[in-house]
C-alpha cells in the first residue's frame, strides 16, 4: 500500500470507520480525511482537511500531502446526517458528479498518485423485467438508470473510465457493492427496511443481495493495498455476500407486515415512501423492489483476492438485530398501516 493516503467522504461514518483502520496497515505513513464538514467521530490520528471535492482546492491539497493512494468514498445516495432539506438531492448530485469530476482533475494532474479506490453501487446495472439471472461485471444493462443514485454512479463510472485512459500508470479499482447494510446503515434501501410497514408491489418478490458493513471496510483495504501473489487489484469488481434474499423473506425476519400495491406507474409509490420517512427513493429504487437484482463475485473472489465474512442473509440478520423487534402493538399497528394505505391509489389490493 501506498504511505500516503487520502480518503474523501470521512464525514460519513462509513468513512470514518476506513480511516480508523487503514491507519493500523504495516507501511501507512500518513492518512489524510477529507470532507465538506467536520466529522462528528474520531478519525483517530489522521489529519483532516476541510474540503468541498466540488472545487478545485482538492488539487492542492493532493500535492501538499503527496498522496500516492486515493479512497474516494464520497458518492452516497443519501444526504448526510439525518437532515433532509428539499436542496439536498441536488447538493448529493453535485457532490457525487461534479465532486469526482474535480477529483479524478486533480489525480490527473498529481504525478505522486498511484492508485484510485473508487466506491460505485450495483445499481448501475439497473433493475428491468428481462434483466439476465446474474450479472457480471462485463454486462451492460438492460435500461440504463434514469435518474437518482443510480445515474450519479453510471456518471461517476464514466469519468473514472476516462481517468483511467489518461493515466494507465495509475491502478484503478471500481467496487460496485451490492446494498450495503449493517447496525450503522444510512440508504434509502436501509430507510426502507426500517418502516413500521414494507409497502410491496403487487405479484413481484425479488430477489435482493447485501453486502455488510464490515466487509466493505475489508474489501476496501484490499483494493487499497500492493497487489498479492495471483490477485490484482485493477479493474471493476461486484462486491456482495453469498447468497440472495427474497423481499417476502426480509419482512419476515424484521417481523413486519407489508402492504402490496399495485404497478401501473412508480411515481407515486415513490411519494408513498417519501411520506413514511424514506427520504430518497428514485424509480430505480422501486424498480429493484419489483425485480430485483443478483449480481456475479468470481472477480472479487479469484481476481481481486476477497472472500466476505457474511454472506447476504448473515448481513441482513445483524441489520435486523441491530433494529430491534419489528413488530408494533396492535394499535400502533393499525394507524401505520392506515397511514400507508391513505398514500396509495384507489383499487390498490390491501
Amino acid at each position: 500500500m501506498g504511505k500516503v493516503v487520502l480518503v474523501t467522504g470521512v464525514a460519513r461514518r462509513l468513512g470514518g470507520r476506513f480511516v480508523r483502520r487503514v491507519q493500523r496497515e504495516p507501511g501507512i505513513d500518513r492518512v489524510i480525511g477529507v470532507d465538506a464538514v467536520p466529522p462528528e467521530h474520531s478519525l483517530g490520528d489522521a489529519h483532516f482537511v476541510r474540503a468541498d471535492i466540488r472545487h478545485p482546492m482538492i488539487a492542492k491539497v493532493l500535492a501538499e500531502h503527496d498522496v500516492d493512494t486515493v479512497v474516494h468514498m464520497d458518492v452516497n445516495g443519501t444526504p448526510l446526517g439525518r437532515s433532509r432539506g428539499r436542496g439536498s438531492r441536488s447538493a448529493v448530485k453535485e457532490t457525487n458528479v461534479i465532486g469526482t469530476m474535480q477529483l479524478l482533475g486533480a489525480c490527473q494532474k498529481a504525478p505522486s498518485v498511484r492508485r484510485l479506490v473508487v466506491k460505485s453501487t450495483t445499481n448501475v446495472y439497473g433493475s428491468a423485467p428481462r434483466d439476465p439471472a446474474v450479472f457480471t461485471e462485463t454486462m451492460p444493462a438492460k435500461s440504463l438508470p434514469s435518474g437518482g443514485f443510480a445515474k450519479d454512479a453510471v456518471e461517476v463510472e464514466g469519468y473514472v473510465r476516462g481517468f483511467a485512459r489518461r493515466r494507465p500508470d495509475v491502478a484503478v479499482a471500481v467496487l460496485r457493492f451490492a446494498n450495503i447494510l449493517g447496525p450503522g446503515a444510512d440508504s434509502p434501501l436501509a430507510e426502507y427496511f426500517s418502516l413500521p410497514v414494507l409497502p410491496t408491489v403487487f405479484g413481484y418478490d425479488p430477489r435482493l443481495q447485501f453486502v455488510h458493513e464490515d466487509d466493505v471496510i475489508g474489501v476496501l483495504l484490499v483494493a487499497s493495498q500492493e497487489p498479492g501473489r495471483g490477485t490484482l487489484n485493477s479493474g471493476t469488481f461486484n462486491i456482495a455476500g453469498d447468497g440472495v434474499l427474497l423481499l417476502s423473506q426480509t419482512a419476515r425476519r424484521l417481523g413486519k407486515p407489508t402492504v402490496p400495491v399495485l404497478l401501473p406507474t412508480v411515481t407515486w409509490v415513490g411519494s408513498a415512501l417519501r411520506s413514511l420517512g424514506v427520504s430518497d427513493f428514485s424509480p430505480e429504487q422501486i424498480r429493484l423492489l419489483t425485480h430485483g437484482r443478483v449480481v456475479d463475485t468470481t472477480q472479487m473472489r479469484e481476481t481481486l483476492g476477497f472472500t466476505p465474512k457474511f454472506t447476504t442473509a448473515g448481513t441482513f440478520r445483524d441489520f435486523a438485530a441491530s433494529r430491534g423487534p419489528g413488530l408494533l402493538p396492535p394499535e400502533r399497528l393499525a394507524r401505520a398501516v392506515d397511514r400507508a394505505a391513505a398514500v396509495l391509489p384507489a383499487g390498490t389490493p390491501r
